[in-house]
Parts: C-alpha cells; structure tokens; sequence
C-alpha cells in the first residue's frame, strides 16, 4: 500500500516547511561550526620583580598618602608583582607610615598612618 499523500494545503505547508528547516539547520555534514569568542582576557603588564632605588623611592613616598593600602592596589599602581608588594607593606608597617584596619588569612587592609593617632 503506497503511503498517505498529505491532504490539502496544511499537508502542503508542512511537508515544504519540513524541507526548508532542514537546509536552515543544516542537519547534514556541511553545517557550519560554531565560532567560540575567546572571552574578555585582561590585559598583561610587565610587573617588576624586584624593587630598584626609583621604584622603591616611589613607594615611600606615595604609598603612605594612599586612604587604604592593600597589597593588590600596589601591585597595579607601581607595576610590580603581590609578592613585592606585600613585603613592602610589611616595610612601611614596621616602618609606621601605614597602620593595620583588618589582617585576615587572604587580604589585609591598611590604612595611612596619622601623626594625630600616634
């Protein structure tokens, strides 16, 4: 028995709908692939390693005007790398031109050192 042929023109529509889809889907293999954006990639500065005179005079001298002082805000605004930055902290902290708001395991917060607080 020979298949059923749709009947009027909804069976019409359906059948032309079904081919057209098909070549808009592109259900074959000569569908093209989906193009992955790379995504938004911070971009890379050359942070120095370690401190020479300039950089470290700089340090003295700006950091202890900054309202707070985190090992992260140093490392951006000097170009240097956290590790850097952290022991300076250590350095101005013993040197008493910042003073310590809260010390936890992953961040701490400093803070500038008054002359009215001391």
């Amino acid at each position: 028995m020979p298949p059923k042929a749709p009947q009027g023109k909804a069976g019409k529509n359906d059948a032309a709908s079904k081919a057209q889809s098909g070549k808009k889907d592109g259900g074959g293999g000569k569908a093209k692939k989906k193009k992955w954006s790379k995504g938004k990639q911070k971009e890379k500065i050359n942070a120095a390693v370690f401190f020479d005179k300039n950089l470290y005079e700089k340090l003295k001298k700006e950091v202890p005007n900054y309202k707070l002082v985190t090992a992260s805000i140093i490392s951006e605004r000097m170009r240097c790398n956290v590790t850097m930055a952290r022991r300076a902290i250590k350095d101005l902290e013993l040197k008493g031109m910042i003073r310590c708001i809260s010390k936890h395991a992953s961040q701490s917060l400093y803070t500038r050192a008054l002359a009215a607080a001391e």
